[in-house]
């Protein structure tokens, strides 16, 4: 009897955290939206910026943070799963593998102006990217990468071991194991991963400032290593060096307010595909 009050009282403590946390998103997600939705418009989505950004549109940083998101994770996807899976299918089970897996840990709490001056010194001035796109793809992969190993790595290692066994009781190799039954079992987990990092990577700004943002682009990028606008760093820039900030005040809520649309969307979907395949596989 004790237990099961014990129990009720959890459940009913861990549901008004869930209350309380969906009560300041609902805030956040209302003070945005009432401050930026006036000065939505079809031009405002399409439009270049003009008259000292004062008016058109944000459609450059729109894209900037497109290209800049999808470069970072085609980088860090591929490359985080594949050292999960070496950790967790191939790696022995020793004291430098304990130690990688812990420096996997820390570097996921490192601050993210230190991965943006490590793109400068590297990407930006050691590879000759100077300040481009590829930069600050390759830094924004960099910086949510030991969180894709790390979400890989607890989704590979959720997977019941009696799938492995199966397999090789039919005869499977370790990598046919791996590639038709352990990897997709673990891809809902890996995706939830995936998720949180486009989340991150679309709303950083201190990596881009030092290696791929500019102030002002009068079209969109042509190539790899353009320069780009970025809707965050765009909000930072009308914020603070912005000389019409009534004007500015009102463009930087609404640049806020797509950029959460924009998050919420590609997370979305990435939730739908999920679910497919937690259906497929569950």
């Amino acid at each position: 009897m004790k237990s099961e009050i014990t129990q009720k009282l959890g459940f009913t403590l861990l549901f008004f955290c869930i209350l309380i946390m969906l009560f300041f998103l609902g805030v956040l997600v209302y003070f945005v939206a009432s401050k930026g939705f006036s000065v939505l418009s079809w031009n405002f989505l399409t439009d270049i910026p003009r008259e000292g950004m004062t008016a058109g549109g944000i459609a450059p940083a729109i894209v900037g943070t497109l290209y800049l998101t999808l470069g970072s994770i085609i980088f860090s996807l591929p490359l985080g799963v594949a050292c999960a899976i070496y950790l967790c299918e191939y790696g022995p089970k020793s004291y430098v593998v304990n130690i990688i897996r812990i420096s996997i840990n820390n570097l996921a709490g490192v601050p993210s102006v230190v991965f943006g001056l490590f793109g400068l010194a590297v990407f930006v001035k050691f590879f000759g990217f100077g300040v481009s796109m590829l930069s600050g793809s390759l830094t924004l992969g960099m910086l949510v990468l030991p969180q894709i190993i790390s979400a890989s790595q607890e989704a590979l290692l959720a997977v019941p071991q009696s799938y492995r066994e199966a397999s090789f009781a039919l005869g499977a190799t370790p990598w046919q194991t791996i590639k038709k039954t352990t990897l997709p079992a673990a891809l809902p987990g890996i995706l939830t991963g995936t998720i949180l990092s486009i989340g991150r990577v679309a709303g950083e700004t201190a990596p881009i400032i030092f290696t791929a943002a500019t102030f002002y682009m009068r079209g969109f990028p042509d190539s790899v290593f353009s320069e780009v606008m970025a809707l965050p760093y765009h909000i930072y820039a009308l914020m603070t060096e912005g000389t019409h900030p009534e004007q500015q005040t009102q463009i930087a809520y609404g640049c806020a307010l797509i950029l959460l649309l924009l998050v919420l969307s590609v997370s979305a979907i990435a939730i739908i595909i999920r679910q497919k395949q937690r259906k497929h596989y569950g």
